[in-house]
Formats: structure tokens, C-alpha cells, sequence
């Protein structure tokens, strides 16, 4: 038998034992758990996570496992782990950091046994162990890093999924009567939440079939030439559109100031309220108010 198949036989008996092994290690790495509160690691967490945990750290040490007998199989292994324990992570709203701390006492129990199926064979070589422990390690390194990345693309697509339902309900077009709206914006106005209302107030509008739409800025924080100038130029997009603008709660000294940038704001309807705006078509207050209610 040439070295390499005697190393590949040690690999295969490695193999083999530590699966043979898989309850007693994560049992081992159960008992090392410690009491933290709030975290689904601590030694007092409830049966049902308990059992998701020891199911998770068997396949956790499979997928390790395998790089031992087959490096491809390790590959696509990870990555089908990675992404399924991230979710699960983040389901459960699970720190990074503790996922780490946990993956590194696995490593500490897998490596255990390592040692002692070493201890326990004497045909194992000083050259079978600095292997093992290269191999192994590195398997670690790369299971934590594939799921590092799945945890920040899972997080990333949730937050800007968060992100595109909060800019939404922040722009509401509320109709209040046949073909006629009103823009009610709120808060703080930055370039990347005007670049939003530019793009998505247009087609609201084109899709609700509105021809007059009031764009109410009372409540906004500030109101500066530059947001002055993106709510300007989403009245020309609407006028393009045939849809005819009127802007209510603008400044006087912002308007001038406007004026002096380009922003001819005299051919749009100004007042200083939204309810006056609306008073000056003939509309009561009490129509937008109560279907501001609804």
C-alpha cells in the first residue's frame, strides 16, 4: 500500500468514526452551552429550539465531515447549509456574533474527537494529524464565511424590502374626490427619498387616473431650496403628464429664494395650507378629513 493510499484509509476511518460519533459531539457541545439570556444558545433554552439546535449541529458536522472524503461534495454541502441555517438565523433574529461563538465551540467539540480517534489508533502519523488539522480548520473558516455572506444578502434583501414598503406608505396619494389627490409628505425630504417620489408619484398618479394632485408640504421638517427644486421638477413630470399640481404649506422665503435658482413656481398654485388650497376649488375640508379617516 503506496503513503498516500494509507493516508486516504486514515481519511476514510476519520471519516467514518466521526460520524458514528455525530450525537455524542453535539451532545458534547450542548452541555458546554451557557446560561445568556435572550439568546437560542443559552443552556435554558426551550425543547423545541434544543431539538432544532441538535438538528442543525449534526448537519453542521456532516457537511465538515466531508471535505475528509470528498471536497466537491463539502462545496455544495456548505452552501446549501449556509443559506439554510442563515435564514433560520435571522428568523430568529439571531446576532452574528453568537452564531460565531457557537460555531467555534463546535469546532472546539469536533476537534475533541478528532483527538481522540488519534489517541485511540496508533497507525495514525504525526503527518495524519497536521492534515486533519489544516483540512479541518480551513472547512470551519469557509462554512463561517459562506455563512456570513448568506446572513448579510438575506439581511440586506429584508432591509431593503423594509426600506421600499416604508418610502411607499411615506408618499401616499389619497384620492378625495373624481380624479383629484392629495400628497400629504412628511418629515425629512433627502435626496434619495425626492430621487423615490419622483419616480414613484408619476405613475400613482397615471395608474388612479388623477388629474389634480395637491402636494402638501406642512409637514415636512424642512423645506430648502433643494427640496424645493425636486418638488418642482415633480411638477413638471406631472404636467407632462397632464396632471395639474397645486402646492400647499411652501414657505414664502423658500419660494423666493427658488425663484432665484430658475424654479419659476408662479405658474403653480401655491398657498400657505392645505386646507386653503382645497377651499379655493370649492372643496370642503371636511371631505379630506374624513377620508383621511378611512
Amino acid at each position: 500500500m503506496t503513503q498516500t493510499e494509507q493516508r486516504n484509509q486514515h481519511d476514510q476511518a476519520l471519516y467514518e468514526y466521526l460520524n458514528e460519533n455525530m450525537p455524542n459531539i453535539t451532545e458534547d457541545w450542548l452541555q458546554r452551552r451557557t446560561m445568556e439570556a435572550g439568546s437560542i444558545y443559552s443552556l435554558n433554552a426551550n425543547k423545541s429550539i434544543e431539538r432544532l439546535l441538535r438538528e442543525q449541529n449534526t448537519r453542521t458536522l456532516l457537511t465538515v465531515s466531508e471535505i475528509l472524503i470528498d471536497n466537491d461534495a463539502f462545496e455544495k454541502s456548505m452552501k446549501d447549509w449556509a443559506i439554510d441555517v442563515a435564514k433560520s438565523r435571522v428568523e430568529m433574529d439571531t446576532p452574528v456574533y453568537e452564531v460565531m461563538a457557537a460555531l467555534s465551540r463546535v469546532r472546539e467539540s469536533y476537534w475533541r474527537y478528532v483527538e481522540k480517534f488519534s489517541a485511540e489508533n496508533e497507525e495514525i502519523e504525526k503527518e495524519d494529524i497536521l492534515k486533519w488539522s489544516n483540512v479541518i480548520h480551513t472547512a470551519f473558516d469557509r462554512l463561517i464565511n459562506s455563512f456570513v455572506e448568506s446572513y448579510y444578502k438575506i439581511t440586506r434583501t429584508r432591509l431593503y424590502a423594509q426600506q421600499a414598503l416604508i418610502d411607499e406608505l411615506s408618499s401616499p396619494v389619497i384620492p378625495i374626490m373624481d380624479h383629484i389627490a392629495v400628497l400629504p409628505l412628511i418629515g425629512d425630504i433627502d435626496t434619495k427619498r425626492a430621487k423615490m417620489i419622483q419616480e414613484i408619484i408619476p405613475s400613482k398618479c397615471a395608474e388612479a387616473n388623477i388629474q389634480h394632485l395637491f402636494i402638501d408640504l406642512s409637514g415636512v421638517t424642512i423645506v430648502d431650496t433643494m427640496v424645493a427644486q425636486q418638488i418642482y421638477h415633480l411638477t413638471q413630470i406631472l404636467n407632462l403628464l397632464g396632471i395639474h399640481s397645486t402646492i400647499s404649506g411652501i414657505r414664502p422665503e423658500v419660494a423666493q429664494t427658488s425663484i432665484q435658482l430658475g424654479l419659476d413656481f408662479s405658474r403653480i398654485d401655491t398657498f400657505s395650507s392645505l386646507k386653503q388650497a382645497l377651499g379655493k376649488l370649492g372643496i370642503r375640508w371636511e371631505v379630506f378629513d374624513q377620508t383621511a379617516k378611512i
